[in-house]
């Protein structure tokens, strides 16, 4: 998905939220483990109600992969079935945090963004920068895709490594400074926690119209309305991530319709953040 394409998606749907979909065998309602995939029933009831209101689709790989085959085979029915189902209605992000060295990050891309390959399609892959330019240039050869690497993320252990003075900057700027230099706006995107929402200043003074990833609003405390006053661009430029609070608001047979009246609120509230801004669809 393009990058103004994205945009009309926001515009059309007067927000920018993203849904984690990170389904947890312990906590998904009981009466789905009957179902001969769990996983992928969950998923797919999240998906068709709540699909409207979301931008973005944002599956963690690990609470697949330590399923084994069975969860391997869950995401790939996932993602088959946002691009069949809501194609050019959703941009799907691979949160699978790779980065290695450039040969291994070709595979790695190759697994996220080759159908023929690995039956998967997304239109994102989150990346680790640690190893530098060559461990990140293979996601970016891919025409289309983008990447979303790994800047200021919403943990409390960011600030072992993240926060740390170089000099006249912190690492992470240092990433934001480097990093951007190897893709542009229309292919490269960056994790920013909603935690370290007032940080977004300093991420916007070096990466002024890069979207942003946005976790930790919601389970883990962060403030939409605080992200939104430092983080929103005059094109949006923000892609807010939700999970527990979504998925998990009921564990009962009301799971989807719960989970869609979480959607609806952020929704809304998203919503009136855009129109403030004059974000919105043209007419």
């Amino acid at each position: 998905m393009k990058r103004q394409e994205l945009i009309r998606l926001i515009k059309t749907k007067k927000s920018f939220l993203c849904i984690g979909l990170d389904p947890d065998l312990s906590k998904i309602p009981q009466h789905l483990l009957n179902d001969e995939d769990p996983i992928f029933s969950f998923n797919k009831q999240i998906l068709d109600v709540t699909h409207d209101l979301v931008v973005a689709f944002k599956p963690n790989f690990a609470f697949y992969e330590c399923y084994g085959v069975r969860g391997w085979n869950s995401l790939a029915k996932t993602i088959q079935y946002i691009n069949k189902t809501y194609s050019g209605k959703a941009f799907t992000i691979a949160d699978a945090k790779r980065g290695d060295i450039g040969n291994t990050s070709q595979q790695y891309a190759r697994a996220m963004f080759d159908p023929s390959m690995s039956g998967m399609d997304f239109d994102a892959v989150t990346v680790a920068p640690y190893m530098g330019e060559d461990s990140v240039k293979p996601f970016l050869s891919h025409q289309g895709k983008w990447i979303i690497l790994l800047a200021l993320t919403s943990n409390k252990g960011a600030g072992d490594f993240q926060l740390l003075d170089t000099g006249d900057k912190k690492l992470f700027e240092e990433v934001l400074c480097k990093s951007s230099q190897w893709g542009s706006n229309e292919n490269m995107m960056y994790v920013v926690g909603a935690t370290k929402a007032e940080m977004l200043t300093k991420v916007r003074e070096i990466i002024p119209d890069h979207f942003l990833l946005v976790p930790g609003v919601g389970a883990q405390g962060g403030s939409l309305a605080e992200v939104a006053k430092y983080g929103l661009t005059r094109e949006c430029g923000l892609l807010v991530n939700s999970s527990r609070n979504i998925l998990y608001a009921s564990k009962e047979k009301d799971f989807a319709q719960k989970a869609r009246a979480e959607a609806l609120k952020m929704q809304k509230e998203m919503e009136v953040i855009l129109e403030k801004a004059g974000i919105t669809e043209q007419r």
